[in-house]
């Protein structure tokens, strides 16, 4: 048990109006450390389960090395108080009236009830004695002894079906059909002055009507909506719209502009994340209608089920969302490359559907890989429900694209939250990439044309941890000794096109289009000789951590091998030099935004 601080009260918890600074206080260091070791979201800890901080920060843009934490600012300032806290316990009880009302649902049996509570119970308190544990955490593990112990799948899966099959029936219904098409000539204003403004102030009056509709809870709790008029849906229409997020909405999906004129015509990549079972439906009406908007939508679902909340199985098999989904693409990999992605991206799909890896509202650091990087290339994410919305925006944290928000307020209001991403991120879209790789490429175009032989130089860049900037003033001095050896020769650099913000994704998507370009004569792969000639001209002995390095140390030079062996068989007249082919083996794989391989985290103690 914590200490009390010698009285037995719950004490007011701490607001945070600042975050949390390691390495003021050894105890609270060891608290902070421990808080995400026993949450199972300490990478290092749990490598399988938690994300790299590299994947973090596909999601999140942390500044001074802080430490994300999925939970809002005034539930990681009551846990890292280390005192009683009435509102963590609040929470804690939440979730177990939760599970409770689960048990009571779902099991007939008086005995095996009772078993079960007991369980649960013993579990609960075992959990929650410390108040270090997040509560949806605590949820997650006891919905597992739940699903574990009665071997039921999907406790919700009747009901989840029963409001998908509701408000279907509502949306294809003619009182519904007739109050969606209705039009008001008073809704006109007289700044218009074009169709073009027209088309725009329909598309937004649609879409605010499909918003409307999203916040009527009764089109899939209940089978009231079979009586609703085109009157009781005109009524719905009427809701309000409120928040900071009402014009950046518009802006970002082109709608219109905030002095109504002309809208501003650009498609986007959207991520819509999935909420609850029957509103999804509507969701879907909304997403489909931004898809003939020319848009494309990701759709995130929870890899499994938490509650009513709508997962990737009943995108897949529920008859409602089947049909509504059918012609979308479900990716089932879930640690996509980026190459793959980019293609995907790229394809005349307009809606694709994803799991985001977790059984909970809202986890960034427990997120799939390939949700990550959807994540990092969208141009926006569209959050939807009041879960959600917590994640987001009761945290300090900013993130690395414009977060909007989609949920009922107090009133049943339709509340739209905008939370722009951090000023600092700074993103390479596959555009800017192959824009970049296409200036490369003109400049070996160039210097053939002047007779000059185009050398490709591979190297370590970012294979040993915390090396870069040596690693790249090694391939610096050695490619300046180079060109002062070699006549008429063009030599790349990798190391000088590296700009803060790209990772390894992004170098490898570049290069790879300069690397097939077919412009290259000689492909040069660094050896042991060329670093410590490098270090010998910087007048320096060669450090342990590079002793012995060559070009079949890095990952991406591996890589890279195989991509000029390919090349050379359509190009035979390219020479590749360097180490032995045979020799580049030990390398596979980079870790998730890393410029490692993945298995040297595990034995490299640089940071």
């Amino acid at each position: 048990m914590k200490p009390h601080n010698g009285n037995s009260k719950h004490s007011q918890e701490p607001s945070s109006k600042k975050p949390y600074q390691p390495g003021l206080d050894p105890e609270m260091d060891a608290w902070f450390t421990a808080f995400f070791i026993e949450n199972h979201l300490d990478h290092f800890t749990h490598p399988e389960q938690a994300a790299a901080p590299e994947q973090v920060q596909f999601t999140v843009y942390t500044e001074n090395d802080e430490r994300y934490y999925p939970c809002s600012d005034r539930m990681f300032a009551a846990i890292m108080s280390r005192k009683e806290s009435d509102f963590i316990q609040s929470k804690y009880k939440e979730v177990l009236e939760r599970i409770l009302k689960l048990i009571d649902r779902q099991i007939k049996d008086q005995s095996e009830k009772d078993y079960l509570k007991a369980l649960i119970k013993i579990k609960y308190r075992h959990e929650t004695r410390d108040e270090i544990m997040i509560p949806s955490r605590l949820e997650k593990r006891l919905i597992r002894i739940f699903l574990n112990h009665t071997q039921i799948e999907d406790p919700y899966i009747i009901e989840k079906g029963i409001r998908n099959r509701r408000v279907s029936r509502v949306l294809n219904s003619d009182g519904f059909q007739k109050a969606l098409n209705y039009f008001d000539c008073t809704d006109l204003t007289n700044s218009l002055s074009s169709l073009t403004q027209l088309k725009a102030l329909v598309e937004d009056l649609e879409l605010k009507r499909l918003f409307s509709l999203a916040m009527e809870s009764s089109l899939w709790e209940s089978d009231e909506s079979i009586s609703y008029t085109e009157k009781d849906f005109l009524r719905m229409f009427d809701r309000p719209l409120t928040g900071n997020g009402i014009e950046p909405l518009s802006r970002f999906l082109g709608i219109q502009t905030p002095d109504d004129q002309s809208r501003k015509v650009g498609t986007k990549k959207i991520l819509w994340l999935a909420d609850e079972a029957g509103e999804f439906v509507v969701d879907l009406a909304i997403i489909n209608y931004l898809a003939k908007l020319g848009h494309k939508i990701i759709i995130a679902f929870k890899d499994g089920p938490l509650f009513s909340k709508v997962d990737f199985d009943d995108a897949q098999e529920d008859e409602v969302l089947r049909r509504e989904l059918e012609g979308t693409l479900f990716l089932q990999e879930k640690n996509m490359r980026k190459n793959e992605l980019v293609k995907t991206l790229r394809s005349d799909y307009n809606i694709i559907a994803i799991s985001d890896g977790t059984r909970e509202n809202l986890n960034l650091l427990l997120a799939s890989t390939t949700f990550a990087r959807i994540f990092k290339e969208v141009d926006g994410v569209i959050s939807r429900g009041h879960d959600q919305k917590r994640r987001f925006f009761d945290s300090h944290f900013q993130f690395t694209q414009d977060i909007f928000n989609i949920s009922a307020d107090d009133q049943g209001a339709v509340s739209i939250s905008y939370k722009p991403k951090h000023p600092s991120v700074i993103k390479f879209s596959h555009k800017d990439l192959e824009n970049k790789a296409k200036k490369i490429i003109d400049r070996m175009v160039d210097a053939k044309k002047h007779g000059m032989t185009v050398v490709f130089y591979s190297g370590i860049i970012g294979s040993i941890p915390g090396r870069i900037s040596m690693a790249k003033k090694i391939m610096l001095v050695l490619i300046e000794y180079l060109k002062q050896q070699f006549a008429m020769t063009f030599i790349i650099n990798p190391s000088e096109y590296f700009e803060p913000g790209m990772d390894a994704d992004d170098l490898m998507y570049m290069w790879q289009i300069v690397q097939r370009s077919g412009h290259i004569d000689i492909w040069r792969f660094q050896t042991y000789d060329d670093i410590a000639q490098a270090f010998q001209i910087m007048n320096s002995k060669v450090p342990p951590e590079w002793v012995g390095k060559d070009a079949t140390f890095s990952t991406g030079c591996t890589k890279e091998m195989r991509i000029a062996l390919e090349v050379q068989a359509k190009h035979p007249e390219m020479q590749i030099i360097g180490p032995a082919m045979e020799k580049f083996m030990r390398r596979s794989e980079y870790g998730v935004g890393k410029m490692h391989d993945k298995r040297l985290g595990e034995i490299l103690p640089f940071k």
